[in-house]
């Protein structure tokens, strides 16, 4: 992938829609791998579907979980996924065999699962109404950890993120108060900062580099510096960078993110489906994409490298992007466009083998553009590394998919099989994991004091009023079109 060939002299954000992604389930939530080539949908049935993003079609469909699936992340290398339910359970799926790993049972519902961005053994939890959880896998003796808070009393965490390094984390309280722990203290976790910020109520936090945002119950997204955030302290005054809100509608905003390059933020209305862009370091407004009226938003995300926003709505993950432009200049500079058709008059060397009219200056020009271009380097992109990163080469892009034949011929394949039993073979590996030996993953309890354990997830409550809604208004439109077929036979 050369991202100076994607590199655009204009506007870097979505501006028009660019097709849905149908899982045939209903999707609730997604999330994009490290280099944006897959993406991670969790449905309403309990399944995760792995798109291959430059074709657009699925790669593949791990039946994860029997209820629905409220968060899903991507490890480093992503070759790992794990995901969350309703039913408390927490999952690590391995992504080319999609089976589980590993299986932890959470005493109380969990609002979003986090892969370490460094450590694919490390992933933090967000349990409702508890201080958020550092799951260790490959620690027996301290599997889990709590992130430590201001005051035991204060126990009301509504969100937590990972930093872009993992060395920290953030998180906002329904009590006005932002803590910073420091996850470099390996033994137990230690505050690093803490601050008084606006009003209390359910709220995301997401760290981008330098900057993070948090969305309060007051419709106002903050933006804050993390090293200003990290040098005022525990107990010291910190004023935000930004503030964006919707000051026409006042609109409550269901979730939001940074750009990949940190560029741009991007706020999801929780009334309709409309996404809101801001440009961070002006503040300005730059973009509002509308949806189809009367959708709810559930989730958005923000492709990694290139200016696409992926959104969720009425089950179906729509696709915004630019508007591209083919201009065939770019590939030949003396190109032109005509509107119909020219009479064209020609050389009479102009298809000749050796043109006898050709001046000798104009070959040795020629003969200075014939420069050796290396296509065997393969130079590392720059939006992947940092000074402190390892090698990087070890990264799962694509997932391999076997090509379908319809009418495959006898003795084809690996092991000489009839064409029908391969084709049967073929298409449930290639579809959904079927196989009848599957290993039975490792399963943990997760104890938990002072947890909520007789709440519900807010996911399973909403659909549950939906469903009632939904038959009475169903109830009402048969009884109006039956209504309608009895007058006609009057």
């Amino acid at each position: 992938m050369n991202l100076e060939l994607l590199e655009s002299f204009g506007q870097n954000y979505p501006e028009e829609f660019d097709g849905a992604l149908d899982c045939a389930s209903l999707a609730v939530t997604c999330d994009f791998n490290r280099r944006g080539s897959l993406l991670a949908v969790g449905c309403n049935d309990g399944r995760i579907v792995v798109w291959d993003f430059l074709t657009r079609g699925i790669a593949k469909i791990i039946s994860a979980h029997v209820h629905p699936v409220c968060s899903v992340s991507w490890s480093r290398a992503g070759y790992k996924l794990v995901s969350v339910s309703t039913d408390n359970n927490v999952c690590i799926w391995d992504v080319l065999s999609g089976e589980c790993d590993v299986k932890y049972r959470f005493p109380s519902p969990v609002m979003k699962v986090q892969f370490h961005p460094r450590n694919d053994k490390m992933f933090l939890v967000c349990p409702m109404r508890h201080p958020a959880v550092l799951v260790k896998v490959d620690n027996t003796e301290n599997p889990h950890q709590i992130v430590p808070l201001d005051d035991e009393g204060e126990s009301d965490v509504a969100w937590a993120s990972f930093s872009r390094r993992g060395d920290g984390k953030s998180m906002r309280k329904s009590i006005r108060r932002l803590l910073l722990p420091d996850l470099k203290a390996r033994k137990t976790l230690r505050r690093r900062a803490g601050h008084r910020m606006g009003s209390g109520g359910n709220s995301t936090s997401f760290l981008n580099k330098s900057f993070f945002l948090v969305n309060s119950a007051d419709r106002v997204i903050r933006v804050y510096n993390s090293k200003d955030c990290l040098s005022a302290g525990k107990d010291g005054d910190l004023e935000p960078t930004q503030k964006l809100q919707d000051l026409v509608n006042k609109t409550m905003w269901k979730k939001c993110c940074f750009s990949g390059d940190g560029e741009y933020i991007c706020a999801g209305s929780a009334r309709q489906h409309s996404l809101y862009i801001w440009e961070r370091s002006i503040g300005n407004l730059v973009k509002i994409l509308h949806g189809t009226k009367g959708e709810m938003l559930l989730d958005v995300v923000w492709h990694p490298v290139r200016p696409i926003l992926a959104s969720i709505s009425s089950g179906v993950v729509s696709v915004w992007s630019q508007n591209q432009v083919e201009n065939w200049s770019a590939f030949a500079p003396d190109f032109k466009e005509l509107d119909e058709n020219v009479e064209y008059e020609e050389r009479e060397s102009e298809f000749d083998q050796e043109d006898e009219d050709k001046s000798v200056e104009l070959s040795q020009e020629k003969r200075e553009e014939d420069v050796e271009v290396d296509v065997i380097t393969n130079e590392p992109v720059a939006a992947f590394c940092s000074s402190d990163e390892d090698d990087d080469s070890n990264t799962l892009l694509y997932l391999p998919i076997s090509p379908e034949i319809e009418e495959p011929e006898e003795g084809w394949g690996p092991e000489g099989a009839p064409g029908e039993e391969l084709s049967n073979k073929r298409s449930g590996d290639g579809k959904e994991n079927s196989s009848p030996k599957k290993k039975r993953p490792k399963t943990l309890d997760v104890s938990l004091e002072n947890a909520p354990t007789d709440e519900v997830h807010p996911l399973t409550s909403g659909r549950q009023k939906d469903k009632s809604g939904g038959q009475g208004k169903k109830g009402r439109n048969n009884s109006k079109g039956d209504s309608k077929k009895d007058r006609k036979k009057h």
